[in-house]
């Protein structure tokens, strides 16, 4: 409900922000610079965004200290996903020491989710300046800006569609206006599912009827061997697909960065995968991931590509 999350202050969080004095008693939204999260932008052939953040921990080995600590984020862009990884316990430190509670914070996004608002640099502290580089917010020290650039503040149009919180806040920060927004919101899907109700009601009774003149049509449907019958034939005909997409997701975990999808074949009885592999050490894991979901691999020859195959 990010029409919510808009009406609530935008505070830029950097590290040398001075010492808050407002109780932002109604919760506050944060946007944090590039001193507290890591950014990377990658073309990967995935559609939906939890694809994205399955893969997004491998996006950054060897970059994060502590890697298990991090959190991911992912969003859209034109071509490309945006990756950013961020510490929610090393936000939440640096929040309580400069006086805002966690349990105060609404929603948190990233100054690079905004990129399109900073037309001017954003003065961080006496030193430091957050600027949009070619559709990158990066910090530079302020000697490096034109002595005659004006500077801006961000404001809640800066405010992202999309964010993040921390885990397990406990506090609700919903005001007593948006709780009556709510609970108007609420009766009326209550009018809408009495209503939906009722007149799913009338269709049940119909297809009842419909079932009935079937079956006095065609007596041999009433059998309960017949019946029956035709339950397992489409229920082995489910089976026989749900094991194709669950081969097909399994397959889809294995791709990742230096690891690309380049021919799948699928029958009711068996399915053959080809992977293009960027180097030895990506078919290697690709090998191992292979093993765990007990599927046969086998190097392509002369490369470091691999073929899996297995049985439905």
């Amino acid at each position: 409900m990010n029409f919510m999350e808009n009406t609530k202050e935008l505070v830029l969080i950097h590290a040398d922000m001075k010492q808050v004095s407002q109780s932002y008693a109604e919760g506050v939204n944060i946007m944090l610079t590039p001193q507290l999260y890591t950014m990377k932008r990658e073309e990967i052939p995935v559609k939906y965004s939890y694809q994205a953040k399955r893969i997004a921990p491998s996006l950054f080995e060897g970059l994060l200290e502590e890697p298990e600590a991090y959190k991911y984020f992912v969003e859209k862009e034109d071509e490309a996903w945006l990756f950013i990884a961020y510490n929610p316990e090393e936000i939440k430190a640096i929040l309580e020491k400069k006086g805002i509670l966690p349990e105060q914070v609404s929603k948190i996004y990233f100054a690079q989710q905004a990129v399109e608002h900073f037309s001017r640099p954003v003065l961080l502290g006496d030193k430091e300046a957050l600027v949009n580089l070619g559709g990158t917010m990066t910090i530079i020290p302020q000697i490096a800006l034109n002595a005659d650039e004006q500077s801006m503040q961000i404001t809640r149009d800066f405010t992202p569609k999309k964010g993040v919180a921390f885990e397990g806040r406990g506090k609700s920060f919903i005001s007593t206006n948006e709780a009556y927004t709510l609970a108007a919101i609420c009766a009326l899907f209550a009018v809408i599912y009495f209503v939906e109700g009722s007149r799913y009601g009338g269709d049940g009774e119909a297809q009842e009827a419909q079932m009935q003149t079937l079956l006095e049509n065609y007596p041999s449907l009433q059998s309960s061997y017949t019946r029956k019958s035709i339950a397992s034939k489409y229920k082995a005909i489910d089976t026989k697909e749900r094991k194709k997409r669950d081969v097909i997701k399994s397959l889809s975990h294995m791709i990742f960065k230096g690891s690309k999808l380049s021919s799948l074949s699928i029958n009711d009885n068996k399915f053959k995968a080809e992977f293009a592999c960027k180097d030895a050490s990506v078919t290697s894991k690709l090998k191992e991931l292979a093993k765990k979901e007990k599927f046969n691999t086998s190097k392509i020859a002369n490369s470091n590509d691999l073929k899996i195959e297995g049985t439905l």
